[in-house]
């Protein structure tokens, strides 16, 4: 298949909005979300606030950056999966390949803890993530055939998209989101007795 063309106008209103991020999240971990400015911002990214606003709808994206994208590739995992593959396998390849080098990543632990420490992006986190789950869900309802409220759909977006939540706690973190998604495929058993039935 052949990529598309990115035309320079849209490479370069990328790059943009990248070093704005970029700037954004720096000055963020340097001085903490509350004492920085969209102007802070904006001079530190040489550009306009009026640039700022145009490429982010307010502070909080700045933040979740690649929050659309991370939407995007969610049900494409779904959607777009090789035939023959199941929606658990292709969600589990999409995690492991996605979200492993992102938790990898050396300001990794700088930015969660900059989220969970400021109450306005943990709540625009909550929204995101309740968002994602809706637009996960009713992916997966399309391709089972029934409505986007199904709860069984709805209920399988929310465990997945907790899986990296999960697993960050975990030294091992690639064998625990490949754990967990075997209790999501084969469902759950008391540890240390493979086989036993979930209520034993």
């Amino acid at each position: 298949m052949t990529e598309p063309v990115v035309s320079r106008r849209e490479r370069k209103k990328a790059a943009t909005r990248q070093a704005i991020a970029d700037a954004a999240l720096r000055l963020f971990l340097e001085r903490g979300y509350d004492q920085v400015s969209i102007k802070d911002i904006a001079e530190t990214a040489d550009v306009s606030t009026a640039t700022v606003f145009k490429h982010f709808s307010g502070k909080e994206a700045l933040v979740f950056d690649q929050e659309e994208s991370t939407e995007a590739g969610l049900v494409a995992a779904v959607r777009e999966r090789p035939a023959g593959r199941g929606v658990l396998d292709a969600l589990r390849e999409h995690v492991l390949t996605t979200w492993l080098p992102i938790a990898a990543h050396p300001q990794a632990e700088e930015f969660t803890r900059l989220v969970n420490t400021t109450p306005a992006l943990r709540a625009y986190a909550e929204r995101m993530w309740t968002r994602h789950t809706d637009t996960l869900g009713a992916a997966l309802a399309d391709e089972c055939g029934v409505a986007h409220d199904d709860l069984a759909c709805t209920a399988l977006a929310r465990f997945v998209l907790e899986v990296p939540t999960l697993a960050r706690r975990h030294p091992d973190r690639g064998a625990a989101v490949e754990q967990l998604f075997d209790i999501l495929a084969h469902g759950w058993r008391p540890p240390g007795r493979a086989g036993a039935p979930a209520d034993a």
